[in-house]
């Protein structure tokens, strides 16, 4: 997945550079991202019936993957290790749950 992401990432900064003569700095990255955020927002609204769509499964799977996409080039651009930080969190999450009694239900969590 880290690949295909670096792929667009890489088409659309050429495509930046191109239009903008730079392409996007890490902050517009973010503001990108916030922008995926609330269209997610209204599609999760939509799933709970306030703002009903025809295509809202294929729409909220889209944006979805919009946001893991834009998370996964923020980590990229940080020099974050995303799958090591996602195992590290899961386990402290896992181990806050243990401590206060409400342990992960697959027996394969941390």
């Amino acid at each position: 997945m880290q690949e295909k992401a670096r792929a667009v990432r890489g088409a659309y900064a050429a495509r930046e550079t191109a239009r903008y003569g730079r392409r996007w700095n890490d902050e517009e990255l973010m503001l990108g991202f916030l922008g995926d955020v609330g269209d997610l927002a209204k599609l999760v609204q939509g799933k709970a019936g306030v703002r009903p769509r025809e295509d809202l499964d294929q729409a909220l799977a889209h944006e979805l993957a919009d946001c893991l996409w834009s998370v996964m080039s923020l980590a990229d651009t940080y020099g974050v290790d995303l799958e090591a930080a996602f195992d590290r969190t899961m386990a402290e999450l896992g181990a806050h749950l243990a401590r206060d009694g409400a342990a992960p239900s697959n027996p394969e969590s941390p």
